[in-house]
């Protein structure tokens, strides 16, 4: 059923750690990817996204990020090398022995999507939700702010961005230690590779988005994007509708 999400599947990575991912649908696979903090489950499944592009007769494969959900969390740091996210999503690719499929993500989501493109995934569409060009292009800009969040625990100002990062941290049982090893995993996609991204691309992101910069920008960096604006800013814009239709419309377009 379009509606049921299958029990959690793993697999083993390019190093050997066990990841996890769940699917729900039949037909053209399209992988999507979560962001920092949150897991498949609240992403994807939690407000009816992938139910709405499983709809649309898609089979739709979620995995859970290395350090988050149900996949592994080591504490090693050398369990975080950079691209560490961007081969896990090549070795679940790998595993699944997908061809003919779209890719994308949400936030960190789409920074792996980006990773991926670079390092030579070959999707026919890709997807870059919650997601502005400097998100990609600096992923280091927002990773002191991270470090702080997950640093001092119980120590943020009532209301505060990090306090409520925090509490969405509780909210989706995040290991603060293994995420903050993540963190070491990022690398930058540079304008030029963003160029050379060449398939239909969709561009969606939350109005009072402010957090990874610019999605028009983004957008126009793309060769062949289109960018959707959906209510809501970085965190709540997940929880909207208009976010599993916009992402449906575009890859049954």
């Amino acid at each position: 059923m379009a509606s049921s999400p299958t029990e959690t599947r793993y697999f083993d990575s390019f190093d050997g750690e066990r990841m996890a991912y769940r699917e729900m649908g039949t037909g053209r696979p399209v992988v999507l990817i979560h962001g920092y903090f949150s897991d498949a489950d609240t992403n994807w499944i939690k407000f009816g996204h992938a139910a709405a592009i499983a709809a649309r007769g898609f089979r739709v494969i979620m995995p859970d990020l290395r350090g988050h959900g149900e996949s592994a969390r080591p504490h090693d740091p050398a369990a975080y090398p950079p691209d560490a996210l961007t081969k896990d999503g090549h070795a679940l690719v790998a595993h699944l022995g997908l061809t003919d499929y779209d890719l994308g993500g949400y936030s960190l989501g789409a920074r792996t999507t980006a990773r991926m493109l670079a390092t030579g995934a070959g999707p026919r569409r890709i997807i870059f939700s919650g997601m502005g060009l400097d998100g990609i292009t600096d992923v280091h800009r927002r990773t002191d702010y991270f470090r702080h969040v997950l640093t001092n625990l119980g120590g943020h100002e009532r209301r505060s961005p990090a306090f409520m990062a925090e509490a969405f941290l509780k909210t989706t049982g995040g290991d603060p230690q293994a995420l903050l090893g993540v963190l070491e995993a990022f690398v930058d996609t540079p304008t030029d590779a963003l160029a050379g991204f060449g398939q239909p691309a969709l561009v969606v992101m939350g109005a009072d988005d402010d957090e990874v910069g610019s999605g028009t920008e983004l957008a126009q960096a793309l060769p062949d994007a289109r960018f959707v604006e959906i209510p809501g800013n970085h965190m709540s814009a997940v929880t909207k509708p208009e976010l599993g239709r916009a992402i449906a419309d575009f890859v049954a377009g």
